[in-house]
């Protein structure tokens, strides 16, 4: 475990050193959630328009896989391992390159980003991936958004890598709810997938 610890350790370091002056400002934008605040309505929109009057079905599995990845990570792994982020951590000052003094919370094993993200992307893959090609994309957006968090120094990959993870399976898991519903519903689930294709 020592030795993959210090391996996370050289791993951020490396990651890390690829900074420049004018990348901060925007690797700072883009990691703020309120920044994706329209790509969220947009998706709000599509699910709307797409399931009308069962559009609750897809935002209980929705709020499921949020629920679950955030909860996971914020409220469970990071008080339980009490990792300090890199930012944070004593052994790392001064060699952990920062932007205008942002250091995130005190503890970061998993990244809750990497979890809630991961989780959306997957939650809507599953949803869309019959009729929509494009929404793989959201996995570019996720791999993105959590490397904002390496070159922040805010998280190791450890972190990134443990919580997009927990984000997959919870995207899956809130996608195995709305399936079990709509059927309950007798809503056929190739509705599901295929509508507006």
């Amino acid at each position: 475990m020592e030795k993959i610890i210090e391996l996370d350790k050289k791993l951020l370091l490396f990651l890390n050193s690829f900074h420049a002056p004018w990348l901060d400002p925007i690797m700072l934008f883009i990691t703020h959630t309120t920044t994706w605040i329209p790509l969220y309505l947009f998706l709000v929109y599509l699910i709307s328009r797409d399931y009308k009057k069962e559009v609750w079905i897809i935002l209980l599995g929705i709020v499921l896989t949020i629920l679950l990845a955030d909860q996971i990570t914020a409220s469970i792994m990071k008080p339980y391992f009490e990792r300090w982020r890199p930012s944070r951590e004593p052994t790392l000052q001064g060699l952990v390159h920062l932007v205008d003094g942002y250091v995130g919370g005190k503890y970061g094993f998993a990244s809750s980003h990497a979890a809630n993200t991961f989780g959306t992307a997957t939650f809507f893959f599953l949803l869309y991936r019959h009729s929509k090609k494009w929404i793989v994309i959201l996995f570019l957006w996720a791999a993105v958004m959590t490397y904002t968090r390496i070159y922040l120094g805010v998280h190791y990959p450890g972190d990134i890598l443990v919580g997009g993870i927990i984000g997959v399976l919870s995207g899956i898991a809130g996608f195995r709810l709305t399936k079990w519903i709509a059927r309950k519903r007798d809503v056929p689930l190739v509705t599901l997938q295929k509508v507006n294709a």
